[in-house]
């Protein structure tokens, strides 16, 4: 809010990554959009394939319809209205959709603390409180994934790449009349995001004792949609689980779509220096191409992916796809150096590559150390120290 949202105001940006050729050089801005392109798309992929899992589970299945047939239907309900209308309409539409992911949240939380014989607020956080599910300082294996710290620096790492890094969540503040308007939606965002996220771990406390209790087997994932089937929940109560799962997959998807196209449109085709007649039919095309990319790419994660949580599969393809995003702003904003433009692709490459075969073999090299989402902190720190040996000194004002 204080250090990224003033610089692309002042650079009055359409794309953040622009910054990167000012700072640069067009390989470096290039090189920017490309990892934010492969980043979304990923991103949105793993949102949408929770979509496509819940509505082929409830809905498919009992007409024998393949999964790719959902698929297709999931990414073609988001292309119909996110092209018709926009940023505008992903604004207004995000902003329906939130809501009923929160009414959806409320009124499972409800319907649990019912069934679980708690009867107020006041016993709904205590029980929270005594269950052995609420822990939430690890310090006791430093080695371990979980570990508080480790997890503590990498949630800081996350929220800077997969926010202020992240043309898609950018774009929606950029649209606000002012620097300070934007700022302020972003820190009452944040402020709310913590009451949100507090209810959502409630939530997930309560599903998974209320399926012990209930012998259900259903874990991860398919946990909230197999409970949401059961026939005592209620035809009601039902339909407010599934709509705000799908609304909460949704909600970043569509405007993922929009600002990949955006993103694709300006930084790699370059269309504010296209024939003005020609502008709309590109942006049909690209729109297009990336629902294709999408459907494929979540097909493919069906047929790979299978006992691993959507969460946990996205910040550890967050931590490979932003490392390079986060080397590249830091160097940035926080060295007066000038780079060698033209190499900056290849540190870029090499940095998840190394990340990765880091992060694979990590106990054997580090003592029984195993990484877990600060491969991001890794991978970016990586990218930065490649930038240095590509440096010219130049003092810049970018």
């Amino acid at each position: 809010a204080y250090i990224l949202l003033p610089l692309y105001y002042r650079l009055n940006l359409t794309s953040i990554y622009t910054y990167l050729s000012d700072r640069f050089g067009k390989t470096s801005y290039k090189t920017g959009s490309v990892a934010f392109l492969i980043s979304r798309t990923i991103g949105a992929a793993f949102r949408l394939f929770l979509v496509a899992k819940v509505l082929q589970l409830l809905v498919f299945d009992l007409f024998d319809i393949p999964f790719p047939v959902t698929v297709i239907f999931t990414i073609g309900l988001i292309w119909l209205y996110t092209f018709r209308g926009g940023i505008k309409t992903i604004i207004f539409t995000d902003t329906l959709q939130t809501l009923f992911m929160l009414i959806s949240v409320v009124v499972a939380i409800v319907f649990l603390a019912s069934a679980l014989d708690l009867n107020s607020i006041g016993e709904i956080v205590d029980y929270t409180k005594e269950s052995n599910l609420s822990k939430v300082f690890f310090f006791d294996d430093g080695n371990g994934p979980q570990y508080f710290w480790k997890s503590f620096l990498s949630g800081i790492f996350i929220t800077i790449t997969m926010t202020g890094l992240d043309q898609d969540m950018m774009q929606k503040n950029l649209t606000c009349k002012s620097l300070k308007d934007a700022q302020k939606n972003m820190i009452s965002f944040s402020v709310v995001l913590i009451f949100v996220n507090i209810l959502f771990l409630v939530l997930g406390l309560m599903l998974t004792d209320y399926a012990t209790q209930n012998g259900i087997t259903a874990t991860k994932d398919d946990l909230f949609p197999t409970i949401a089937m059961l026939p005592e929940i209620g035809v009601i109560t039902s339909a407010f689980f599934l709509l705000g799962l799908i609304a909460a997959a949704y909600s970043s998807a569509d405007s993922a779509l929009t600002s990949l196209t955006t993103s694709f449109c300006f930084d790699i085709l370059d269309i504010e220096n296209k024939p003005e007649a020609s502008k709309k039919g590109i942006r049909k095309r690209t729109h297009i191409g990336f629902s294709i990319v999408l459907v494929i790419a979540i097909i493919l994660f069906d047929l790979i992916f299978k006992d691993i949580s959507v969460i946990w599969k996205l910040f550890k393809a967050a931590g490979y796809t932003y490392g390079p995003l986060l080397g590249l702003f830091a160097f940035g904003l926080f060295t007066k150096y000038q780079i060698k433009d033209r190499f900056v692709w290849i540190v870029a490459i090499v940095a998840p590559v190394l990340s990765y075969f880091l992060n694979l073999y990590s106990k054997e090299l580090f003592n029984g150390y195993e990484i877990g989402f600060e491969i991001l902190i890794i991978n970016g720190l990586l990218m930065f120290l490649g930038l240095l040996f590509l440096k010219r000194k130049f003092n810049t004002d970018l």
